[in-house]
């Protein structure tokens, strides 16, 4: 059993990668403590079986560059005395730090400094992010810091794990070792997207039910969904796209649906649904569409709407990226070229022409994804833990060792 801290600027338990790997390390006999962002009226400290969570009050807002540095200089300080604070009571043997940002790292300065190996997650790419996100060139001044920033906190770290092979290749093109980086997918929390628990509704002949979910944000592409929709509202009568989440770019999804004439069509959920709602009408739905916008940032990761669709062995119409069809190909997803409505309004068209074609779909994805589930990441996602409190425990033997033989 290990002592492990965790410090990530994000919500508990509303991060997903957090909340799963904290539930593998407690579920594992490890004891955890996590250091995170709170929002107005959590409370600052909590408790739960194997696990203590200590709140800072500086939350990550939307904003510009400028408000993002404010609120991370805030936050890593406050992070940066409370795990020295808290390693000195209680001696760590693994700290992790989840990004964004990478130089969040070194928060664990002091833990470092005194034994504890340093886990680094690299949850994003930090160039890439703030070149897409703020539209910079990447050889604006802003960008090559943080590639500076990014490779020395691979260095400081003794290890680090992220979420693609192409997010690994990136960091090793600007100089990380690549033994230094493992690989850990984060795919759908299965306990929730069980389609044993909700089963599929049975596809009928003459409607074709498409679903999007999540967030509504521009880089999504629920505007391309829309307009494949506008193209095909002539030709198949019994088209529909249901959109559950919410979203700045949800008041212009309406605008755009009420611009082209598919109100009938297009179905928006009214904000945030229930889960038990959502997954009722993943259910239901005939076939899921991940409209991804590719750009530099979302070349190199997955979305959760994807591996969500997989679990829950729904039909997939998929944008290509870089990162889908490296794990992921034709007969796994009915793909299509991004941000192109036209292209979309043909795989659309193709799944509805060839009803089974979306069961053969759905059951190789899941075929595929065997080795990506949760199940088995997690145990991989373990392993490099233990490895670390394992390396610790070996130095601090050899520490005692050395003090014994040079003893007088």
């Amino acid at each position: 059993m290990a002592k492990i801290l965790l410090i990530r600027q994000g919500h508990y338990p509303l991060d997903a990668r957090l909340n799963r790997e904290i539930v593998a390390l407690t579920g594992a006999g490890h004891e955890v403590d996590l250091i995170c962002a709170g929002f107005p009226g959590q409370p600052r400290s909590e408790r739960a079986p194997g696990l203590r969570v200590q709140r800072v009050p500086i939350s990550r807002r939307r904003g510009g560059p400028l408000r993002y540095v404010l609120e991370f200089a805030l936050f890593h300080a406050a992070a940066t005395f409370v795990a020295a604070a808290l390693h000195l009571r209680r001696r760590y043997d693994v700290v992790q730090v989840n990004s964004i940002p990478d130089s969040l790292v070194f928060a664990a300065i002091v833990p470092r400094l005194l034994g504890a190996r340093v886990l680094l997650d690299l949850c994003e790419v930090m160039p890439e992010f703030f070149v897409t996100k703020y539209g910079l060139r990447p050889t604006h001044p802003i960008v090559r810091l943080l590639g500076f920033l990014e490779q020395a906190s691979i260095r400081f770290a003794s290890y680090a794990i992220t979420c693609t092979e192409q997010m690994r290749e990136r960091f090793v093109e600007r100089g990380a070792s690549r033994d230094k980086i493992g690989v850990i997918l984060l795919a759908a929390n299965e306990e929730r997207y069980d389609p044993d628990r909700i089963p599929p509704a049975p596809r009928q002949a003459d409607r074709l039910v498409l679903i999007c979910h999540g967030t509504l944000e521009e880089f999504f592409g629920v505007d391309t969904v829309i307009r494949a929709v506008a193209l095909l509202k002539d030709e198949i009568a019994g088209l529909e796209l249901k959109v559950y989440g919410d979203g700045l770019f949800r008041p212009r999804l309406e605008s755009l649906a009420t611009e082209l004439g598919v109100t009938d069509r297009v179905h928006f959920s009214g904000g945030w649904a229930p889960l038990p709602e959502l997954l009722a009408a993943l259910a239901s739905a005939d076939a899921g569409v991940v409209a991804t916008k590719r750009d530099a940032f979302r070349d190199l990761t997955h979305t959760n709407k994807m591996w969500e669709l997989i679990a829950m062995r729904k039909p997939a119409i998929v944008s290509r990226t870089r990162s889908v069809e490296a794990y992921f190909d034709d007969s796994c997803f009915q793909l299509f070229e991004s941000a192109n409505e036209h292209d979309l309004a043909r795989a659309i068209r193709e799944l509805h022409a060839d009803p089974e074609r979306g069961a053969r779909l759905a059951r190789r994805a899941a075929e595929v994804s065997e080795p990506y589930r949760w199940v088995h990441q997690r145990r991989r996602y373990l392993d490099a833990v233990e490895r670390l409190a394992g390396a610790k425990a070996r130095g601090q033997a050899r520490r005692v060792t050395a003090e014994v033989v040079n003893d007088p």
